[in-house]
């Protein structure tokens, strides 16, 4: 049944045993992708802005080290999202830029749906970082229609 409007939220119970392990390892997906994401993202805006993506700026704006950086963008060359040039730094591959484009769009939805509930730009923005990489498609689907209704 869905919800619509003025509809209460439900009372909470126990779910039974097999939505509680698939809502469960839907959780540790997305936390697996969270990192990805946000490296391919940063790393997409530091080519678009800067012209170059070196490990050395990528950890001074994460706020890691340059071994955890390294170690990271192996394993994203590994998957196949990113190319690193001996002394040129790292570029994207087309999965790449592709994930990126994907989550900052999931970003933006979210983003404009919090600013339409009347949360403030920076705190919107804030919580958008974290929100984007959890939520379903039916959700954000959702959210763009509520976002674009308020337009």
């Amino acid at each position: 049944m869905r919800a619509g409007k003025g509809a209460k939220a439900p009372e909470h119970t126990l779910i039974d045993e097999e939505a509680h392990r698939a809502g469960f390892c839907k959780v540790r997906a997305a936390r697996r992708t969270e990192l990805a994401e946000d490296y391919i993202e940063l790393i997409d805006d530091l080519l678009t802005h800067q012209g170059e993506a070196r490990q050395v700026d990528i950890a001074a704006r994460l706020g890691v080290t340059q071994p955890t950086v390294a170690k990271m963008l192996r394993r994203l060359a590994e998957d196949g999202l990113l190319e690193s040039r001996r002394y040129r730094g790292v570029f994207l591959t087309e999965a790449g830029r592709t994930m990126a484009r994907e989550s900052r769009s999931r970003h933006d939805v979210v983003e404009r749906f919090l600013l339409a509930l009347g949360v403030s730009p920076d705190t919107a923005h804030q919580d958008a970082e974290g929100i984007e990489h959890h939520v379903s498609a039916e959700t954000l689907d959702a959210m763009r229609r509520f976002a674009q209704d308020r337009d």
